[in-house]
């Protein structure tokens, strides 16, 4: 019976123990649900305003130039064109505004998001809060093939396709050297160390096609493509890059739940059913699209996509559903404030990079300094 006794009693002790873990999972998880409905909606919040913001961003950057444009004047304007393409009595308001400040303004949004966007999914999938647009030598390799376009007087369309081709295929040597050199060891060090070497070599080679540039006409002609604007963007120019950068960004909206899986490790992606293998190869190939279409168009312009994500996971949370959207807005808010400013704060258009690299460095500084949240 004193048996029995004391079975009954570890049993009934064990059935406590078992009783107690259950209510503390189901707490915890009732907890964790109210936490992340709760910061779903925060992230909602975000997005929507961020997507208002760009939206008053565009009609101040449509009223705002050396050529006054009321908002009256864009509705008129916009309205004659919709009424059976009838043009407005204004012409040269009409001119100024799709043929000069719309083809910036959709220049501006497409090319902060890509630069944003895929800045974020750099700095996941590679879990690293410094990786930028830049890190697998897209830029590099689209800045030297826009410097061999000027070298050769190429046309500005011939540009923007030496560009886009040299960037995607110093993307291409990186994976070439990176599955060389990755044998037995970290298959995501090696891709980016070997990114810094294929970077590295083609900035020597840009180096090298400016020095040998005409000091007079083509050297001048690369060094401002190289600080970065969009003043020379057409509505061609967009309709091409644009459903590039589109193309690139669907297959990244899809994929960032498996993201936000990866970034806590391969092993744990693997476990939860993520093959993380195709995953990374399509978000690096959507990122890379998306960049090198971008610096084609604009140039090289810095910062976007190092700053933007770490902003937007400080405000929304480094939940990779929310965070994706939320650096595409606003990326493309940023941009588009900087190439306002630019057109409008002194008598000769400042390029972009400079804009940003000035506004960037210190706010990423801040950043650093007295961020809250982790950046994963």
């Amino acid at each position: 019976m004193h048996g029995v006794f004391k079975v009954e009693l570890l049993y009934s002790c064990q059935l406590k123990d078992n009783m107690k873990n259950i209510t503390d999972m189901i707490l915890k998880m009732t907890l964790h649900s109210k936490t992340k409905t709760k910061q779903d909606s925060k992230g909602a919040l975000v997005i929507v305003l961020a997507g208002a913001a760009l939206i008053i961003m565009i009609f101040a950057a449509l009223t705002t130039g050396r050529y006054p444009v009321s908002m009256t004047d864009i509705f008129d304007i916009i309205s004659g064109r919709l009424h059976m393409g009838h043009k407005s009595t204004d012409g040269a308001a009409d001119l100024v505004l799709f043929s000069v400040r719309m083809p910036r303004i959709l220049a501006a949004i497409f090319v902060g998001a890509a630069l944003s966007g895929s800045g974020a999914c750099y700095q996941g999938i590679f879990r690293n809060p410094m990786v930028e647009p830049s890190l697998l030598g897209v830029t590099a390799g689209a800045a030297l093939g826009a410097a061999l376009g000027i070298l050769f007087s190429a046309s500005i369309a011939e540009i923007q396709a030496m560009s886009f081709i040299m960037g995607l295929t110093a993307v291409l040597i990186t994976s070439g050297m990176s599955s060389v050199v990755n044998r037995k060891g970290d298959s995501t060090l090696a891709f980016i160390l070997c990114g810094i070497i294929t970077g590295t070599l083609f900035t020597a080679f840009l180096s090298l096609v400016k020095y040998t540039a005409d000091p007079d006409s083509k050297l001048p002609a690369i060094t401002y493509w190289l600080m970065g604007s969009l003043a020379t963007v057409n509505m061609k120019d967009i309709s091409v890059s644009g459903v590039l950068i589109i193309a690139g960004l669907i297959p990244l909206m899809f994929l960032r739940w498996r993201i936000n899986v990866m970034a806590f490790g391969d092993e744990e992606a693997r476990s939860l059913g993520v093959n993380t293998a195709a995953v990374r190869v399509v978000v690096i190939a959507s990122s890379t699209l998306m960049t090198a279409a971008a610096v084609s168009i604009s140039g090289m312009i810095g910062w976007i996509g190092l700053v933007i994500p770490h902003l937007a996971r400080m405000i929304v949370g480094p939940s990779f559903p929310v965070l994706l959207p939320a650096s595409v807005l606003m990326g493309a808010f940023f941009l588009l404030f900087v190439d306002t400013i630019a057109r409008i704060a002194f008598p000769i258009e400042i390029p972009l990079g400079i804009l940003t690299a000035i506004a960037g460095a210190p706010f990423f500084f801040f950043l650093l300094a007295y961020g809250k949240r982790g950046w994963i």
